[in-house]
């Protein structure tokens, strides 16, 4: 039996991160025109801040396969998703939606009434899969650089 966790980021977890955050993002640098901003983000600040969140996959009898990472932080009443990667080998099988209802649980428990986030509009699948997980796009501007479309949803 398999299941799906988000558990807070370790400092061995950072390098991992990095990774990650450099292969899932990777094919939108040119796109962009740049990096995207989660390739130079800083993990090991997040997690010191216990901001950083492991997306990982238990089996029974077997270490934990990591599959993703979220940097989340509450800020009044929404949980803000700042940072998703998910492996770009594990992209496709509804991982990405797990991880996304996984943070909202997150929130759920932080007794956040909404979850608020961003993507870069170049990013163009994630224009159609926020809001087929139920997020509303709310605003669309530059910022920091870059061309970000925002989203938010209500948690019941």
């Amino acid at each position: 039996m398999t299941s799906a966790r988000l558990r807070l980021a370790l400092a061995r977890d950072a390098d991992w991160m990095c990774a990650c955050a450099e292969a899932a993002y990777q094919p939108y640098v040119e796109a962009i025109g740049r990096r995207p901003a989660p390739m130079d983000a800083d993990f090991p600040a997040h997690i010191k801040q216990q901001e950083a969140w492991i997306f990982e996959r238990s089996s029974l009898g077997l270490a934990p396969q990591r599959l993703g990472y979220a940097i989340l932080f509450v800020r009044g009443p929404a949980l803000h998703i700042d940072n998703l990667a998910l492996l770009p080998r594990l992209q496709g099988q509804g991982l990405g939606k797990q991880l996304v209802r996984a943070c909202e649980a997150y929130g759920r428990s932080r007794a956040c009434a909404l979850v608020r986030l961003y993507t870069n509009a170049k990013m163009t699948a994630n224009l159609s899969f926020y809001p087929a997980l139920g997020f509303s796009e709310v605003d669309r501007r530059w910022q920091d650089g870059f061309d970000r479309v925002f989203f938010e949803k209500r948690l019941g």
